[in-house]
């Protein structure tokens, strides 16, 4: 994996860039960690086992033709010597079972050091049985009973080895992709601080110095387009800052002398110069990274069922297995030793779990690749299961119920004056203008076909407005005193017009809800989610949205922090908590949720923190990813209960529960049979999917 992050005591400290040698797993240095150091369960990074599952999919593609060849088809395989084959197998099997499935084996010997079984437990005893039995009957198989020969010769379990090893490998490899944690969202986070500042001298010289070489009280001079070296005070002159990072809205925000601004903020407009503050792990942005490193790394990896059942299971069938071995050895005919050993080994056999290393695994690479046809990009396969049995849904306002882009949502003329003559007139005044409220002014203009005349002499004022000349009149639009609102519109922002000192009229800018957003928050009600908008907005607006959306709460005027406080709030409430948003102030809250969910329009942060990504932002595809999480949770548990079915049916007649009775022993072929028509059934259960409606 690359370096982590790390958040120094004075500043922040960037990993050196990797070099060429870095992506490659082997290499080492003096502060390199091992290359198969685990990463999660126990296991290496995926890198590591990729080639391993290569490997064993090569290889055990042959040993599964072999093995099933002369039963499906012996008109093909007549020829070929069983000797032949089954030294095949062995040779095949083998490196599939004790290297690729190396790391599976280390699992298997710390859970019995430990005394901590789990699914690796299971699955080394089970394939180690299977290839124990398998290399015996191959070099000592003139001395079976007749009783355990069949027409194709001595029964081999060669191929559930290399088939369960090669399972449980592409299993892990999800696993690892979803739970080893990367820098990519720290870095994009590292982004927002420039390297460089432009410091002011003693003697009134600008110096350029990098980020790590301020200390709290220097004077920085930030110009329009640049990020925000340091939290700071203004001190001088004004500016329109961009924090939508922090709060999620798209206006920028004015700021004057005596100000604080953040680091990692964008400023739009002026030029100013401010005294730094915080600096370093101090800063806000700091705390941010800290947020979501602190809640990437404390994410508590989802109870396995598998585990949960090995815990009793892979006892009982070891006390069972022993049972019959002695039971076989000191009441059981001639052979005794050969028959007690054979015995106990069919009982390991058809309690081996080739199915339930698929049952999760066939059923989430199938979900995926549902979920990727209905817009729904699963990047943590665990998500789809937290998600099915989540019950609250805290949800961002802006890009998210909202376009995310201010719009002209209503005009009041003055007297004389039509919505015409409002709309050109300040429309003319702001095409000059890059600010949000500017281009959507233009943007309604444009729509209605209007034609806007020239400009000239135009000017900007920070948080004031634009001035400019059209045709030959002076013209002002800027933000209007509360008692020029137009009262039909709440929340809205709303900016004046005024040519030549006359009033000409107002206009009402809002973020528009997105068509889509109503009816997927009407599905998400009846399917029994509680509804509640988080926003960095102002209250008066985040009560309106909610009203018109009939959501069940909201929470206004929240930081990146306070979005991730609420995440615990809920959780310590017993709520299991989704948290749908697409701004870089909401990747703390989208990491520390059970379920975080990004829309594909938002940051890139954003996505790197969520477990869902939307591809279109469409809250319409929240509830298609629901109904799939519900879809896939349903079909695994159906998958584990037919990968034990035919086991636990299978565990007392392989024991020789009916022999004393009947004379009847389950024969290891027929256990093998049980193994694997389970594993059929998980399989075509599993791919299902493929046709869920969502």
């Amino acid at each position: 994996m690359a370096p982590r992050t790390r958040v120094g005591e004075n500043h922040l400290v960037m990993p050196a860039p990797p070099s060429p040698d870095a992506a490659d797993p082997t290499s080492s240095g003096p502060d390199a960690p091992a290359p198969d150091a685990p990463v999660y369960m126990g296991l290496p990074d995926e890198r590591i086992l990729r080639p391993r599952l290569y490997v064993a999919a090569a290889l055990s593609l042959p040993v599964l033709v072999l093995a099933m060849g002369p039963m499906v088809a012996p008109h093909r395989f007549h020829a070929l010597p069983a000797s032949a084959s089954a030294w095949a197998q062995l040779v095949l099997t083998t490196p599939v079972f004790f290297w690729c499935g190396a790391y599976f084996i280390r699992r298997w010997w710390t859970s019995l050091r430990d005394r901590d079984t789990n699914m690796f437990t299971l699955t080394v005893t089970g394939t180690g049985a299977a290839y124990f039995y398998s290399v015996f009957a191959v070099l000592f198989g003139d001395s079976f009973p007749p009783a355990f020969l069949t027409s194709h010769g001595i029964p081999l379990y060669f191929e559930a080895t290399a088939f369960i090893t090669t399972i449980v490998l592409l299993g892990q490899i999800l696993e690892q992709r979803a739970h080893a944690r990367t820098d990519a969202a720290i870095r994009a986070l590292m982004d927002l601080a420039p390297p460089i500042a432009h410091r002011l001298t003693a003697d009134g010289r600008e110096e350029d110095v990098p980020l790590a070489a301020i200390t709290p009280g220097d004077q920085l001079r930030v110009r329009p387009g640049e990020h925000i070296p340091v939290d700071g005070t203004l001190t001088t002159g004004t500016s329109e800052i961009d924090e939508s990072m922090l709060t999620g809205e798209p206006l920028p925000v004015l700021k004057r002398p005596a100000d604080r601004i953040s680091a990692g903020t964008l400023n739009t407009t002026g030029s100013f110069v401010f005294r730094a503050d915080r600096v370093g792990a101090d800063t806000l942005l700091a705390q941010i990274i800290r947020l979501v490193e602190a809640a990437q790394n404390s994410e508590a990896p989802i109870a396995r069922l598998a585990d949960r059942v090995s815990a009793f299971f892979v006892p009982a069938v070891a006390v069972l297995a022993a049972l019959t071995f002695g039971a076989w050895f000191f009441f059981g005919p001639e052979p005794r030793f050969l028959s007690a050993l054979l015995n106990s080994v069919a009982v390991l056999i058809i309690a081996c779990p080739c199915a339930l290393g698929l049952a999760t695994p066939v059923s989430l690479v199938t979900a995926i690749g549902r979920g990727a046809q209905a817009g729904v990009l699963v990047k943590d396969a665990a998500a789809l299961e937290r998600l099915a049995s989540a019950n609250t849904l805290l949800i961002d306002k802006t890009g998210t119920l909202t376009e995310g882009r201010p719009r002209v949502v209503a005009l009041a003329p003055a007297d004389g004056y039509s919505e015409t003559d409002l709309l050109t007139l300040a429309a003319a005044a702001e095409s000059p203008s890059e600010h949000p409220l500017a281009r959507a002014i233009v943007a309604a203009a444009r729509a209605r076909s209007l034609a806007l005349p020239p400009v000239t002499e135009f000017s900007a004022a920070p948080g004031l407005g634009v001035r400019a000349r059209v045709g030959r009149r002076e013209v002002i639009v800027g933000r209007a005193p509360d008692t020029d609102r137009p009262a039909a519109v709440a929340g809205a922002t709303v900016v004046c017009v005024i040519a030549d000192g006359l009033l000409v009229g107002t206009l009402a800018l809002q973020d528009t809800i997105k068509s889509t957003t109503p009816a997927a928050l009407a599905e998400l009600r009846r399917l029994g989610f509680k509804l509640i908008m988080v926003t960095g907005d102002r209250t008066a607006a985040a009560r309106a949205i909610s009203d018109e959306l009939k959501l069940d709460g909201f929470h206004a005027d929240t930081t990146p922090a306070t979005k991730q406080e609420l995440v615990h709030i809920h959780q310590l409430r017993g709520e299991r908590v989704v948290f749908a948003g697409d701004g870089l102030n909401d990747a703390p809250a989208l990491a520390a949720a059970d379920v975080g969910i990004a829309m594909g329009t938002g940051t890139d942060v954003a996505m790197h923190s969520a477990g869902l990504v939307l591809v279109k932002g469409d809250l319409a595809a929240l509830v298609r990813a629901v109904h799939l999480a519900r879809a896939t949770l349903r079909n695994i548990k159906q998958n584990l209960f037919w990968a034990f079915a035919y086991n636990l049916l299978g565990l007392p007649l392989a024991a020789g529960a009916l022999y004393p009775f009947t004379g009847w022993l389950l024969h290891p072929m027929f256990a093998g049979v049980a193994m694997s028509l389970s594993s059929i059934t998980v399989v075509t259960n599993a791919l299902r999917l493929r046709h869920v409606k969502l």
